[in-house]
C-alpha cells in the first residue's frame, strides 16, 4: 500500500522536560512517589507536550459512529436505528457525553462513518462511507476503500483539534454491534477464543452472550487467513468507527497530541493502532477499566494502567471523559505545589 500514512513515525518524546518534571516531582512537598498515578501522568504529559509544567485545559471528544451488518446475526439487546436516534442525541446536548463535554468545556466533534438509516443531521459530519459494515459473519466488514476512508476519518478529526489548540484528545464510539465487532477483532490480534473476550455488551443475558460468541467463533474461522494481521483484521472484522479510533489514535502520536483512550471499543483501537505502528504507545493514556470481560486482556496486552475503575459500559468516550479532571488535577498538583526549598520544609536526608 502507498500511502500507508499510519506508518510515519510518531513524534518524539522531549526527554529533557520529562525528566526535568521527574526531577520536580521529587522536590515537591510530599512523600517521594505518594501521589502514584498523578504524578506519572503530570511527568508523561510533559514530556509529549514539551513543557515542565504541563496542562490539559483544551480538550476535543470526537465521536465515531457507524453501524454494523453483524447485527443481522442477533448480537445486540438493541435496534439497529438506535445509532442514527443516538446522533441526534449527541448534537442535541441529552447524551452522556454531551453532557460531560459541557463540564468539562470540551469541543464536541460528531461524525457518522455510515449508518443504515441515511441521516442528515446539522452539527453531525457525514462521511458516507456505506450503509454500515457488511455482516462479516458472511463477508469482509470493509472494503479496502471503506477501511481507507475510515482510517483517515479519524485522522481528520485529529488535524481540526490540532487546528483548535488542543492538548488532550478524545475518542468515542457509538454504533449498535460494535462490542462483538472490538471483541472479534481482538480475537483475531490476540488468537484468543471468543467465550474469553465476549460480555453483554449492552445488556444481554447468558444465552445472548453464548451466542454472540459463537457467531464470533463462525467469523474467526470464516477470517481464519487474517489472524493476527493488525490491518486485515480491522478491514474483515471491524467497524467504520473502530477504525477511525485507529487512524485518530495514530494521526495523535504524529500530530503530537496527547490521546485518552475510553473502553474496551477503544481500547481494541488502540491496541490495533499499537500493532501497525508501536511508536505511538507513549501518546496514549487510558481512562477507566471497564465491566467488559474483554477489556482487562487487551488493557494487560497493551501494559495500561487505566485511571478508574467504576464498572462503566456506557462507551461513547464517557469514562474517558471522567478521567479528565483527575488528569487536570494531576498537571495542578505538579505546577502548583511548592518544592520543600519553596516552602521551608526539611526535605528527607539525603
Amino acid at each position: 500500500m502507498s500511502n500507508a500514512w499510519w506508518l510515519a513515525p510518531s513524534q518524539e518524546i522531549d526527554h529533557s522536560s520529562r525528566e526535568q518534571a521527574l526531577a520536580r516531582q521529587q522536590q515537591l512537598t510530599k512523600p517521594t512517589d505518594s501521589l502514584g498515578q498523578l504524578e506519572t501522568v503530570a511527568v508523561q504529559l510533559a514530556g509529549l507536550q514539551g513543557r515542565v509544567k504541563p496542562v490539559v485545559d483544551n480538550v476535543w471528544i470526537a465521536i465515531f459512529a457507524g453501524d454494523h451488518g453483524v447485527v443481522e446475526e442477533g448480537v445486540s439487546a438493541y435496534p439497529q436505528a438506535v445509532t442514527g436516534q443516538m446522533l441526534h442525541n449527541f448534537i442535541m446536548g441529552g447524551a452522556a457525553i454531551s453532557v460531560l463535554a459541557k463540564q468539562l468545556s470540551a469541543q464536541l466533534d460528531v461524525v457518522d462513518l455510515g449508518t443504515v438509516s441515511p441521516l442528515n443531521l446539522p452539527g453531525v459530519r457525514h462521511l458516507d462511507l456505506g450503509m454500515g459494515t457488511a455482516n462479516f459473519a458472511k463477508s469482509e466488514a470493509m472494503t479496502q476503500a471503506q477501511l481507507d476512508s475510515a482510517l483517515a476519518g479519524g485522522r481528520d478529526s485529529v488535524l481540526r483539534a490540532k487546528a483548535a489548540g488542543t492538548q488532550l484528545f478524545i475518542g468515542g464510539e457509538m454504533g449498535i454491534g460494535n462490542t462483538t465487532a472490538a471483541s472479534a477483532v481482538a480475537c483475531s490480534l490476540l488468537n484468543c477464543p471468543a467465550p474469553l473476550l465476549v460480555g453483554p455488551g449492552t445488556g444481554l443475558d447468558a444465552h445472548g452472550i453464548q451466542h454472540k460468541a459463537q457467531v464470533i467463533e463462525r467469523a474467526l474461522q470464516l477470517h481464519t487467513s487474517q489472524s493476527g494481521d493488525a490491518l486485515g483484521s480491522l478491514r474483515a472484522l471491524g467497524g467504520f468507527e473502530v477504525a477511525a479510533l485507529v487512524g485518530a489514535y495514530l494521526a495523535c502520536a504524529q500530530e503530537g497530541i496527547a490521546a485518552l483512550v475510553d473502553g474496551f471499543i477503544c481500547s481494541v483501537a488502540a491496541l490495533v493502532a499499537v500493532r501497525l505502528n508501536p511508536s505511538c504507545r507513549e501518546w496514549l493514556f487510558f481512562g477507566h477499566r471497564g465491566a467488559e470481560p474483554g477489556h482487562r486482556h487487551v488493557l494487560e496486552t497493551l501494559q495500561a494502567e487505566p485511571l478508574l475503575e467504576l464498572g462503566l459500559r456506557l462507551g461513547e468516550g464517557s469514562g474517558a471523559a471522567l478521567a479528565v479532571p483527575l488528569m487536570r488535577l494531576a498537571c495542578e498538583l505538579h505546577n502548583g505545589m511548592a518544592t520543600f526549598a519553596e516552602a521551608a520544609v526539611a526535605d528527607r536526608p539525603e
